[in-house]
């Protein structure tokens, strides 16, 4: 509880040299579980709250945060890669590496195999034309 910046929706994660902007859907999904949180009264530190951690100071299990997404059937691991992959698409790949705590090399086999033409469009608008010096 203590990594979470409500005021600008950032969480530290980790060792990440940095705290992790979060996206209106994530910081949805924390709001949910911080409302469970809350109804269960607990004094645990940590967000997600079990029957069983809920007097304690113990995290979830990690088998019990993977079995939360058995109903959708998506694997944890997934949810990463896509996540990864739409930052890593849509932003500068070596500052989503900064800002997450990777290696620079980590992060690009999550670069897409496609072109944005959208963006491409801008910025050739913008590159000089042909012979210009």
């Amino acid at each position: 509880m203590d990594d979470l910046d409500p005021t600008n929706r950032t969480i530290r994660l980790g060792k990440r040299p940095h705290p992790v902007p979060m996206d209106p859907v994530s910081w949805s999904s924390l709001q949910r579980c911080l409302a469970h949180r809350a109804d269960r009264g607990t004094d645990n530190p940590h967000v997600i709250v079990t029957r069983i951690t809920k007097t304690g100071r113990a995290p979830a299990s990690t088998a019990y945060v993977s079995h939360l997404l058995d109903p959708c059937g998506i694997p944890p691991r997934t949810l990463r890669s896509t996540r990864l992959a739409d930052l890593v698409n849509t932003l500068d790949p070596k500052l989503v590496a900064a800002a997450l705590g990777m290696d620079p090399e980590g992060v690009m086999i999550y670069l897409a195999d496609h072109v944005d033409v959208g963006r491409l469009a801008q910025h050739s608008e913008n590159a000089p034309g042909p012979g210009a010096a």
